[in-house]
């Protein structure tokens, strides 16, 4: 399964051979450095590891400073590993955006927006208690009743109640490759993914 790490640069829409008005997120894939290729006999299983995005050399720790002189390439900050990568590659090789073509369908991991805490009726869409009738005084987005009396008199582990909502890592499946601007190593897919502006991304062949 071939990969590549990116950035979300955006939403936009274009318009397909149809006429139809599609919305897509522009990502910024790549380059990517070959890091580390781990071997069965070596590792115990087989993968690629990606480097992508410049980072500073005081911020790098030692140890890593000798993984990335390895592979021949500066401190990178985000690292990732690709099981079953799909072509053949070698340490310090370079894998851009040319590893997709238009049409496509790929996978994409982010980290989605964190939101603090959130009380239940924006973290799990519940509809509040009711009218504001009998006497109600600010019960609208209030949970209810949790339905713990003396027996169990405890709060099952689960229970759908406020907290912090967002800062996950959230999977989007099958969403199409519409567009591969290879000297901008930008990629179009359709839909929306994860993330804020500027946060860091896997897409996943």
């Amino acid at each position: 399964m071939s990969g590549i790490i990116g950035k979300k640069v955006g939403m936009t829409s274009i318009f397909d051979a149809d006429g139809r008005n599609i919305p897509c997120t522009v990502i910024e894939a790549g380059p990517c450095v070959v890091t580390q290729v781990k071997t069965e006999e070596k590792d115990g299983y087989v993968s690629v590891q990606l480097g992508y995005d410049e980072a500073k050399e005081k911020n790098t720790t030692q140890p890593l400073k000798g993984h990335f002189a390895k592979a021949s390439t500066t401190p990178k900050r985000k690292l990732v590993e690709f099981e079953q990568f799909e072509t053949s590659v070698s340490l310090g090789d370079t894998v851009t955006v040319n590893i997709f073509n238009e049409g496509d369908f790929v996978d994409v991991v982010g980290t989605s927006k964190g939101k603090g805490f959130q009380g239940v009726v924006k973290r799990h869409g519940f509809g509040g208690v009711g009218g504001q009738t009998h006497g109600q005084h600010n019960r609208l987005r209030a949970p209810g009743s949790l339905g713990a009396a003396s027996y169990p008199a405890r709060v099952f582990k689960g229970m759908r109640m406020a907290g912090r909502t967002g800062g996950d890592r959230v999977k989007i499946q099958n969403l199409q490759v519409l567009k591969v601007y290879a000297e901008q190593n930008l990629v179009v897919v359709s839909g929306s993914i994860p993330g804020a502006k500027g946060s860091y991304v896997i897409l996943d062949k």
